[in-house]
């Protein structure tokens, strides 16, 4: 076991003091409780313990390991390959042994942690409605994502650790101010670091930060100590003055039995508009690129104008479009609903994306939490564990690993999983009316009459049909990928051409495609694609795109710094510049096509069907940062299709 840390503990610390761990310098504002600070420290000492690098499951895997089972998950495949003999040693005896490799929660550690940010779990007590529709969200996905750990660990590697603390900052911003050590595995660090942006995240902030770059103090302390909202804390007043009545405990002193509750809520002006989002939907990288523009966007768009907040369509009654917000009840209390029904802002945040994570990990579920979560990773879905059909062909020579011994076990874990798809389905069915409420396709445009042993040039008008911002938007660059798939079948019913395929690896074909640049696969040179790229240019030569842009010394020594040149004068850094193909609010693009003669040889009834496809990550950027081939084979899997439709007409 590695040395503990010596940590000096003070009752508080010095506002904005820098301090330096792990090669990067943090901030620490304001006083903080003694509970806290010891939080913080037991943090920091119990993760020397547990960092080994050879046994942290969310390290970047060595490009060599692409070889990956099937049913292996990509939050489980994410050791490093070159582990130390003495390490494997280790393992090797613990299995001999009987014993499992994972590593249960330090009951301490969470106790510590609960006392100054409280996990979702706790708020659920009282909001049980918010809990479940935040459980689901990408919020609560944030940190969890495999794809976010395997990018934010190359970025890492790739910048020599200069990229610092930018990505998890606000992904994870509990275990931003925790500053836990990098070699803490997030399957061993506190519940409320897995949560991403979980309640406090937003509820315990006190200040409006701007354009910080997800940079935000969370206020420390327990879950009675002040939240901040939009309603000024006048049901909490009312529950407050029944507390003996309704047996709410507003202070850890108070024994028996109870619900802890907060002793105080605040009006918080932020978080009823849009000015709460900016400061992680508005980011730019260090070379000066502004990765995320949302917030840019919706700030020149004409919702904004019409006073339509951020909230309003991904908050409220129905995904993407400002129509109102239900009416629900604040908080239940001894399993009743207490107060009058007001606005309930709707806590899944409509938006597009989807979760490739095991279901045992994501969504977010009470039962779940019972397990350690890499004891869940070793639960195999796709086999078919805890189904009936599986069970009933289980001998006794198979053998499982704790704690799925036993059938009861397998059977009580697959219902779990089995809720998780469930509600994984419901949110992926949100994310699609979501891009459906932005994105229309039209009918298709004939520039002229069809005519067999002709081509033919055909057209798509695609709209944005929404007032808040770009389509698509988010993180720019590499992702997301938005694209229109056209296909035409002939009289005979064959698929005569095809617009917007993928390769056999599952990329499109253009020029980031391995198949294209073997020529195993035609280049779509007609491909429509909404997807935002970045470009460089190297000192000379012509624009080319690349997955990521990272400046280069002379001597090849990659690191992110600052441009020379300000940006605000060229408004990009040099040699590296974005290329929108997104489409403006209520705007409009053209997709133009011509259909080669040799497809349109016989006269007669064709069929041309057309659809827009979303995807949240392309799959070669998924390779360059190591993803496994689970986690993309579920990236395809998961795959929206919106704005299906099939149009008949004669070829003469």
């Amino acid at each position: 076991m590695p040395p503990q840390r010596r940590i000096n503990i003070r009752q508080d610390v010095t506002p904005n003091k820098r301090t330096l761990r792990n090669g990067v310098a943090t901030r620490m504002a304001g006083p903080w409780p003694l509970a806290c600070v010891m939080a913080i420290a037991c943090v920091a000492v119990i993760g020397a313990s547990w960092g080994r690098a050879d046994d942290d499951s969310l390290l970047l895997a060595d490009p060599a390991d692409a070889a990956t089972p099937a049913n292996d998950d990509p939050l489980l495949n994410m050791a490093r390959p070159n582990r130390s003999k003495e390490a494997e040693k280790d393992t090797d005896k613990k299995n001999a042994d009987g014993q499992s490799d994972s590593q249960a929660e330090d009951p301490h550690l969470q106790l510590w942690t609960e006392n100054c940010y409280p996990s979702a779990e706790t708020c659920r007590k009282c909001h049980p409605k918010q809990y479940d529709e935040w459980s689901i969200s990408s919020h609560a996905y944030a940190a969890v994502s495999p794809m976010f750990q395997r990018f934010e660990q190359a970025m890492t590697e790739l910048t020599q650790g200069t990229v610092g603390s930018f990505c998890v900052r606000c992904h994870s911003p509990v275990q931003t101010q925790l500053e836990l050590p990098r070699d803490l595995s997030l399957l061993e660090a506190p519940a409320v670091v897995r949560e991403g942006i979980t309640c406090i995240a937003c509820h315990r902030v006190n200040e409006h930060y701007g354009r910080s770059h997800g940079d935000r103090r969370i206020e420390p302390g327990n879950i009675h100590a002040p939240v901040n909202g939009g309603h000024g804390g006048h049901g909490l007043r009312d529950a407050l003055a029944q507390a003996n009545k309704l047996k709410l405990k507003t202070s850890p002193d108070q024994k028996g039995p109870g619900q802890p509750i907060h002793a105080s809520a605040n009006f918080f002006s932020p978080i009823t508009n849009s000015d709460v989002c900016v400061s992680c939907h508005q980011v730019a990288v260090h070379p000066g690129l502004w990765l995320e523009i949302v917030h840019a966007q919706y700030r020149s768009g004409p919702a904004e104008a019409k006073g339509i907040s951020c909230q309003d369509c991904h908050m409220g009654s129905v995904p993407g479009k400002p129509l109102g917000y239900e009416q629900g009840h604040a908080a239940v209390l001894n399993d009743k609903p207490f107060g009058t029904p007001r606005k309930h802002s709707n806590h899944t945040f409509w938006g597009p994306g989807y979760s490739i994570a095991h279901p045992g990990i994501f969504p977010h579920h009470p039962k779940a939490r019972k397990i350690a979560p890499r004891d869940w990773l070793a639960f195999d879905v796709n086999a078919g564990w805890g189904t009936k059909g599986f069970e009933d062909r289980v001998d006794e020579s198979m053998v499982f690993p704790e704690p799925w011994s036993t059938v009861d076990d397998r059977i009580d874990g697959r219902k779990i999983i089995d809720e998780n798809i469930a509600r994984v389905h419901e949110k992926r069915s949100s994310s699609a009316i979501t891009l459906e409420s932005a994105i229309k396709v039209s009918d298709p445009i004939f520039y002229h009459p069809p005519r067999s042993g002709r081509p033919l040039h055909v057209g798509f008008r695609i709209d944005n049909i929404s007032e808040g911002h770009n389509a698509p938007t988010g993180s720019l660059g590499a992702q997301p990928q938005l694209w229109l798939n056209a296909v035409l079948i002939d009289p005979k019913g064959r698929r005569v051409w095809e617009t917007g395929y993928l390769d056999r690896q599952g990329d499109l074909a253009d020029l980031h495609s391995v198949d294209v640049a073997r020529g195993h696969v035609p280049r779509d040179a007609e491909l429509f694609n909404l997807q935002t790229k970045f470009l460089i240019n190297n000192i000379r030569g012509t624009d080319r795109e690349v997955s990521l842009p990272l400046n280069f010394s002379l001597d090849q020594l990659v690191f992110l710094r600052p441009g020379a040149v300000p940006v605000s004068v060229l408004n990009h850094p040099p040699l590296i510049r974005m290329e929108a193909h997104s489409i403006p609010p209520l705007d409009h693009r053209i997709a133009n096509y011509t259909i080669p003669p040799t497809a349109l040889k016989t006269p007669g009834p064709y069929r041309l069907s057309v659809r827009m496809r979303s995807r949240t990550e392309p799959i070669y950027f998924m390779k360059l940062i190591g993803a496994t081939p689970d986690m993309i084979r579920r990236m395809n899997a998961n795959m929206i299709d919106i704005n299906q439709r099939s149009h008949t007409f004669w070829v003469r």
